[in-house]
């Protein structure tokens, strides 16, 4: 009699066992009262080495992502649910703060639960040159990039952020803005955030204008950051005619303290935002948003991945194409 045995009679996963066995407090106590009764039926004396015999049966994915408020996350995620149901593979998502290192997390997750591979939703290239080396499994950057980090195993599927920034700094400025905000991520901890920057330069740039840095709000990528964030460029005077946001979310914070200030968008202030979560198709007005191709992203992310865990495949590194959205949030000068 096995922890596998004692699953498939309690028709639990492994991991459930494991974690009965081991005195978590993570276990529905109907589960743990199913597992305990086959356990003392079969007289099954735990090893205790369990912990590894579960880590070495387990086929497992851990999901890292970082932040909690990020609208695209949870769009990727539920559609790499749906794409590794139809695995062999267990799925295991863990979320951090945004401010936590990925890398340092997956190291000690690594060691506690043996994943096959891993799938990171945000990221910072500082924490990867600084300790990936210690992570032996195939993992992939969601979203981020990480062709210029040289990991063999370690691949990305993301968009072209500063392509993307730059179109979308271009569509503002098309449409005669030249005052224009930016409500953005602490790229000292946000590669994305790191990348759209430079796309926004590059646009100002080739539109004969320097970007003045009194116009750049640093912001986490949730609500209330970013509307707080919006409200630090409003205190300031500054005669802005548009804002871009690096997120729908910051876009969505930002126009709530817009409004809170007895202003109108588009009207007064027009808005960009970027990912192109369905949250931006319903907001009022609907926001004018780079739209990434999450579904793509989450698919070819998991094909990658299986490929380098299943086929001892090399790292891939795929730049998804995007497109702006054009919507209410932006009015023409």
């Amino acid at each position: 009699m096995t922890i596998v045995d004692i699953a498939k009679e309690a028709g639990y996963s492994v991991s459930t066992v494991s974690r009965v066995l081991n005195g978590r407090r993570d276990v529905s106590p109907e589960a743990k009262e199913k597992i305990m009764a086959i356990v003392d039926a079969h007289q099954f004396v735990p090893n205790k080495n369990a912990k590894h015999l579960k880590q070495t049966v387990s086929k497992s994915i851990l999901i890292l992502v970082k932040g909690i408020s990020n609208m695209l996350f949870a769009n990727v995620i539920e559609a790499l649910q749906m794409i590794l149901e139809a695995s062999d593979y267990s799925l295991r998502v863990h979320y951090l703060d945004e401010d936590a290192n990925e890398v340092r997390e997956a190291i000690q997750m690594c060691r506690e639960h043996r994943p096959m591979g891993i799938l990171f939703l945000g990221g910072y290239a500082q924490n990867f040159l600084e300790a990936f080396d210690a992570v032996s499994v195939p993992c992939v950057l969601v979203t981020d990039r990480g062709d210029e980090l040289g990991f063999d195993n370690l691949s990305s599927v993301s968009t072209d952020d500063v392509a993307a920034a730059e179109k979308a700094v271009d569509y503002l400025f098309a449409h005669g803005h030249r005052h224009i905000g930016v409500i953005g991520g602490d790229m000292g901890m946000s590669s994305p955030s790191l990348r759209r920057k430079k796309g926004i330069l590059k646009s100002f740039a080739k539109n004969g204008e320097a970007f003045d840095e009194r116009y750049y709000a640093t912001a986490r990528f949730s609500y209330d950051s970013s509307y707080r964030a919006m409200q630090q460029l409003l205190s300031q005077n500054l005669p802005i005619t548009a804002v871009f946001a690096m997120s729908d979310v910051m876009a969505i914070g930002a126009m709530r303290a817009i409004f809170d200030a007895g202003l109108r968008v588009p009207e007064d202030i027009s808005i960009m935002g970027f990912d192109g979560t369905l949250l931006a198709d319903y907001y009022n007005p609907k926001i004018v948003t780079i739209r990434q191709g999450y579904e793509e992203i989450a698919r070819r992310s998991v094909e990658i991945l299986l490929s380098m865990i299943d086929l001892n495949k090399q790292a891939v590194h795929e730049l998804i194409p995007f497109a702006l959205k054009n919507t209410e949030s932006v009015i023409q000068l």
